[in-house]
Formats: structure tokens, C-alpha cells, sequence
């Protein structure tokens, strides 16, 4: 159990400040996870993670790891957090979100997936009851119920039936959760994740039978898929009113800073996303007035800060020229000094909003950081 707790509730919104337990510290919420898809978050060490970063907790996938390096060597190794010398929490995804993205690689089935790997073509079978076995060998603080995601649009039959099909999977999921032990000597949680498209009833459907199983907390798949932004925040609006008040709220894969400040609006307590990371990787660095192109020749001789409202390893160090610098070179370093400041920028942010919750004055604080940051948008041109 993860013994979540809320602190404070916004009076203006449905925004929360609350924490929850795990085997490897206390995660305040809201909470952005970085990703960390095969046991590392791509150009960031460990080391800058918890010690510059502050990071409490990472995301990592079933699939990946399940492919690369394989369960053996988890278990040999004792797990994912001694493999990669990781002693903060871990969530891992189940995988159905990577095997629904193969699309033409993969057909579902009653009693599971088959899919053929992205790495060699070999063919495999994930049951709800073997995607549970190797989360316990991998060790996750929190692991995902399997699911089936559905693409945008689909028609509304085709997301009833997935719905379901992903209920009759997170009962399963279940049993065999209760039915076993971590193999690796400390305490996990199962979250269940809730589907149906853009269609209200079936997520309201989804959301009460998954609530009647009992889970350590609920996810909000589905969404992020290409459907238009406010459709989203509707649907997590409407969704976020079926989910326990006593369990963490968690929305799968989502955003952009000004989509995760909408969606703690709505009651969303934690966050992933390759974003920061994929775009410091791709030159482009979030700050507190907008997104910077760091290709830009306007930099090129601008030693200023990357952001003067960030205390970050590359804030504190490096100027927008250097930066620029390293990306035109091809420099590795740009990738790190890149990705560190936008993860940097994520996790303050949440902690900004989680003070912001606790005062009471989120709401307000909210609208004024979702348009400074959108303004720059028009002075740097982005493709992600």
C-alpha cells in the first residue's frame, strides 16, 4: 500500500497537495516522473537525477526491459533498482502503451497480447498474469495493470470493447498481484488504468469497475493520442469525478508544462513524459517565459542565463551562447546540460504548484504561468 496522504486541497479547483509511502521515500504530489524507459533517463546520470535534480521517482517499461537486458539479468542483478543504482522509487509501465504503438506488429487477444519484438522480430505473448510476474522481478515501487489503449479516433464500439477487455485484464492483474510477493524483498503497489476514448460513458463505466477492484491507485489512459488538447481536459475533467479522493490520480503521458498545469487543475496527481528530455536532446529548453530554440543564431552571443528564474546545474554554469555552442558543434555534453535544465524546470514546477495548492492561491498562479511561458512560442519557431 502506498499510504497516500492529502496535505491541501485548492478552493478555486480540484488541484490537490498530498505524498504517498513507497519502499524507497516519500514522493510528494503533484509529481512529474521522468522517464527512464530502459533503466535510464536518456543523457542524465543517477547521480544529477537525485542530487541536482531532486528526483523522487522515475518511470520505466515493462516492455523494454522485459526485451533488453531481460528478466534474467533483473533477477540475477536483485532487481531494477540495484541494476541501475537507483535507490529512489520506480513506476513501471506495463508495456501495453509500447505494444499498442507497434500497431501493425501486434493483435489483441482475450486472454493477452502477441506482438513481435521492435528489436529482432521475435514473436511473444504478454497475459495479464506474466506482465504482473515481471514487474515482480523487476521491483517497481508501483507497477500498471495491462491494458489495452485505444487510438484517436476509434469508434465507440471498438472503445467499449477495449474497455472491457482491459477490465477482465486488471481483474486478472489483481488476483495475481494478491496472490504473489515482490521478489525482491520490499513492498509494491498496482495501479489500474482507466480507458475509453473520448466517450464519457464508457470512461465512467471503466473508472467505477476498476474503482471496485481496489487498487493502490488509478491511472487515466488513453488520452495524449492525438485528440484535440481541450477535448483532453475535458475528458480528464469528467474522469478525475469517478476516481477515489484517497488514492493518487495519474495521468499517462502527458505534456506539455502548460497541459500538466491544466490537468493538476483537474485533479491530476502525477505526470511522465518524454518531453523534456526528447526535446533538451532536440535543442529546445522550456523556461519560465517560454521555449527556447537553441539553434537560434540570435544566441549565438548572448551570455546571459538559460532562465533566470532556474537555479539548475546549467543555469547556475553555462550561458545561452555555450549552449548554443555545443549543439552546433554536435557537442554530447549539449544533450545533458540540456535535458537536466528541463527536467529541472518540470520538477520546480510541480513544486511550485504544490506551494501554490497548499497556500491557496494555485488557480490565479496558474494562469499566469501558462501565459508567460506560451508567449515565446511565437519567437521560436518548435517542431518536437
Amino acid at each position: 500500500m502506498l499510504n497516500f496522504k492529502l496535505t491541501a486541497k485548492d478552493s478555486a479547483s480540484k488541484a490537490r497537495a498530498g505524498y504517498f509511502e513507497t519502499a524507497h521515500g516519500i514522493v510528494e504530489t503533484p509529481v512529474f516522473m521522468p522517464v527512464g524507459t530502459q533503466g535510464s533517463v536518456k543523457a542524465v546520470s543517477g547521480y544529477f537525477l537525485k542530487n541536482e535534480i531532486k528526483t523522487k521517482i522515475v518511470l520505466s517499461n515493462t516492455y523494454h526491459l522485459y526485451l533488453r537486458p531481460g528478466i534474467e539479468v533483473l533477477e540475477k542483478a536483485g532487481g531494477l533498482h540495484k541494476f541501475m543504482n537507483w535507490e529512489k522509487a520506480i513506476l513501471t509501465d506495463s508495456g501495453g502503451y509500447q505494444i499498442f504503438s507497434l500497431s501493425a506488429l501486434r493483435s489483441f487477444k482475450e486472454d493477452g497480447i502477441e506482438f513481435k519484438s521492435h528489436l529482432d522480430g521475435s514473436k511473444h505473448f504478454f497475459t495479464p498474469e506474466k506482465v504482473i510476474r515481471i514487474q515482480r522481478c523487476i521491483g517497481s515501487d508501483i507497477m500498471m495493470a495491462l491494458d489495452e489503449c485505444t487510438p484517436y479516433p476509434c469508434e465507440y464500439d471498438y472503445a467499449a470493447k477495449s474497455a472491457d477487455l482491459t477490465l477482465r485484464w486488471g481483474i486478472l492483474n489483481k488476483k495475481l498481484f494478491e496472490q504473489t510477493n515482490s521478489l525482491c524483498g520490499h513492498p509494491q503497489s498496482l495501479f489500474g488504468i482507466i480507458q475509453g476514448s473520448v466517450y464519457k460513458d464508457i470512461r465512467e463505466k471503466s473508472a467505477r469497475d476498476l474503482v471496485n477492484l481496489d487498487f493502490d491507485g488509478y491511472a487515466i489512459g488513453g488520452l495524449a493520442v492525438g485528440e484535440p488538447v481541450e477535448m483532453m481536459y475535458e475528458i480528464t475533467d469528467f474522469t478525475t469525478d469517478f476516481m477515489p479522493e484517497n488514492k493518487p490520480k495519474y495521468l499517462m503521458g502527458v505534456g506539455r508544462p502548460e497541459n500538466i498545469l491544466e490537468a493538476i487543475e483537474r485533479g491530476i496527481d502525477m505526470f511522465d513524459c518524454v518531453m523534456p528530455t526528447r526535446n533538451g536532446r532536440n535543442s529546445y529548453l522550456f523556461t519560465s517565459s517560454g521555449i527556447l530554440a537553441m539553434r537560434n543564431a540570435k544566441y549565438k552571443d548572448d551570455f546571459s542565463t538559460i532562465d533566470d528564474e532556474c537555479g539548475c546545474y546549467t543555469c547556475l554554469n553555462y550561458s545561452r551562447a555555450y549552449l548554443r555552442h555545443l549543439f552546433v558543434a554536435g557537442e554530447i555534453l549539449a544533450l545533458e546540460l540540456a535535458s537536466i535544465h528541463n527536467l529541472s524546470f518540470y520538477i520546480n514546477l510541480l513544486k511550485k504548484a504544490r506551494e501554490k495548492i497548499i497556500e491557496g492561491s494555485f488557480k490565479n498562479w496558474k494562469s499566469e504561468i501558462i501565459k508567460k511561458i506560451s508567449a515565446q512560442r511565437e519567437a521560436d519557431s518548435v517542431s518536437e
